[in-house]
């Protein structure tokens, strides 16, 4: 237990290194100061903006910088669509792969467009190199870098800075961020021994003369943007718990620290756009406390093992090593499983559906908050949208009328703040219960044993787990769910459409509109939201609404399972 509980607190103490280091470099790159990059980006940028016809000075209105994002969201999804329907024509396919049914075709794009990548194919039977770079690996770019855009229109949005261009923030996002790192992470990963290759599967003789074919590809390119923006689709269907994809303890920790390293260092950010970076620790504290404490919670259980198979085997509390890579183990499986979770990346190291209840319980708790640590930019909005909620119920409290950084909150930033928050549960409970209500060959691909009509506790948590994951658009999902039917793909794209684009429109119409208040100056009446005692007040709150909203379900699904396996 030792070793692993070390591992967790590595991981822990290298992004607490990290965090504002990068938030600082995230903040010169939008605020448009000088950074190391600039030689060569300002080049390349100049070239972008020329050819498309952008201003670097135009500055858009809430509603111009939804329209930019709708509107190009909406072309790159025709074209990725077209491409994998066109896969079987198309070169970089060396297993000649036809085209998957127009179901999945529509559920991959819908899926990846949103940043979700939810997968209900395998990847290295189902797709070619050049649908899983050209088309797959495209949006993992831009889907990615437009969350991160929103997430700094919004912060901008708070601090009464103009939001933005669109198109100059998505551009930078790629050009500054996205694609440097991930060129140095795909050499690293390289390095450690992901492939990255276009040739096709290797065959090999095994030791008893049989031939088997080892599916390959252009894994390490894949892999980094996978982790670095949030994504979480894996080149193959076991995703990084293959071998191929996630070779070693080493690279484990590479991908775990890739999947926080935007996330985190986003509330830095934000404390220098605000000129407060007591209030950016506060927060990432704040932040921190739950995700160790979901950690905890998680590797507790997994660590522990099933008392049922315990008792019956007449062992000792053994950890539980089911679905698990043996090179990683309990620890950081549990680690890995609360990170994908929190970040809305959905990538696994191990199978979430053998996790034990605590674990699951966590997991679900993770996509229900979506501020531990949040999606690609707008988990950061998120946390922000509860801290303004805490300001207009402590406001109301103090009979003072709201105030956020110097702007007051009134009706508007409410009722936007409002959308944001209930669009989840709407997205998740409603299909969810119609899933659940109807038949065994709708709900379940494979009935599992026992099954009479009225789901078990461990199969109410796969089917609600799987909208969960499509609304909070992280992608993962309790695997022994049959989930590649047309029911489970038409169903899920409206969650991952309602997940995505309603709260980003509301974000960014709250954001326009904290951009044209008067600021107020501060007086000895006005309350601080960088103190300890205020940051305490939103974490209650975050935890009352979250868990509040989701508690039946947490109930009849992870905890009632924990109790009835002791």
């Amino acid at each position: 237990m030792g070793l692993g509980l070390l591992q967790i607190g590595v991981t822990l103490c290298i992004i607490i290194a990290i965090a504002p280091l990068f938030g600082r470099y995230i903040a010169r790159v939008f605020m448009g100061e000088k950074t190391l990059l600039d030689l060569v980006m300002n080049r390349v940028e100049r070239f972008i903006y020329l050819l498309a016809g952008i201003s670097r000075q135009d500055t858009m209105t809430g509603w111009q910088y939804i329209k930019a994002l709708l509107y190009s969201n909406l072309v790159m999804g025709f074209i990725v669509c077209a491409f994998l329907a066109l896969q079987k024509f198309l070169p970089w396919n060396p297993t000649r792969l036809a085209a998957p049914r127009w179901d999945i075709v529509l559920h991959t794009t819908i899926s990846f467009l949103t940043n979700t990548d939810q997968q209900h194919y395998s990847g290295e039977t189902s797709l070619s190199y050049f649908s899983q770079t050209a088309a797959l690996g495209f949006l993992m770019f831009t889907s990615a870098a437009t969350g991160l855009a929103v997430g700094i229109a919004f912060i901008r949005g708070l601090t009464g800075k103009p939001l933005g261009n669109f198109y100059v923030d998505i551009t930078r996002s790629i050009t500054r961020i996205l694609l440097p790192i991930s060129i140095v992470g795909a050499i690293g990963l390289l390095a450690l021994g992901v492939p990255q290759t276009m040739n096709g599967p290797l065959q090999v003789t095994t030791l008893d003369g049989g031939i088997q074919y080892l599916a390959r590809g252009p894994v390490a390119s894949f892999e980094i943007i996978k982790q670095l923006g949030e994504n979480g689709g894996g080149f193959f269907s076991a995703n990084s718990a293959h071998p191929f994809e996630n070779p070693s303890s080493v690279t484990n920790l590479i991908e775990t620290l890739a999947m926080l390293s935007i996330p985190t260092a986003l509330i830095f950010t934000y404390g220098l756009f605000a000129k407060n970076t007591k209030q950016a620790w506060q927060l990432f504290w704040m932040v921190f406390i739950i995700y160790v404490v979901l950690i905890g919670i998680t590797a507790v259980g997994e660590y522990q093992g099933n008392p049922a198979v315990n008792q019956a085997l007449g062992l000792e509390a053994q950890p539980n090593l089911e679905g698990k890579e043996l090179r990683f183990g309990w620890a950081q499986t549990a680690l890995w499983a609360i990170t994908t979770t929190g970040t809305m990346c959905g990538a696994v190291n191990g199978m979430h559906d053998s996790l034990m209840p605590p674990g699951i319980f966590s997991t679900m708790l993770g996509l229900f908050l979506q501020i531990v640590w949040g999606g690609q930019g707008t988990g950061t909005a998120y946390l922000f949208i509860f801290m303004i909620l805490a300001v207009f119920l402590t406001g109301l409290m103090v009979g003072r009328t709201p105030e956020f950084l110097g702007r007051k909150i009134e009706k508007r930033e409410i009722v936007l703040s409002s959308v944001v928050l209930l669009i989840h549960p709407i997205a998740v409970l409603i299909p969810s219960a119609i899933a659940l209500g109807f038949p065994t060959s709708l709900a379940f691909q494979v009935p599992p044993p026992g099954y009479t009509g009225i789901p078990e506790f461990h199969n109410i948590s796969r089917v609600v787990y799987e909208y969960a994951s499509a609304s909070a658009n992280n992608g993962s999902g309790l695997e022994g769910l049959g989930d590649s039917t047309l029911w489970w793909n038409l169903s899920t794209c409206l969650s991952l459409l309602m997940g995505r684009y309603i709260p980003i429109i509301a974000i960014l119409l709250l954001a326009d509109s904290m951009t044209r208040k008067q600021a107020l100056p501060e007086t000895p009446g006005t309350l601080r939201t960088d103190t300890t005692l205020f940051t305490t007040v939103t974490a209650g709150v975050i935890l009352i609404l979250g868990v509040l909203t989701f508690f039946p379900v947490l109930a009849l699904g992870p905890i009632a399972e924990g109790f009835n396996l002791r």
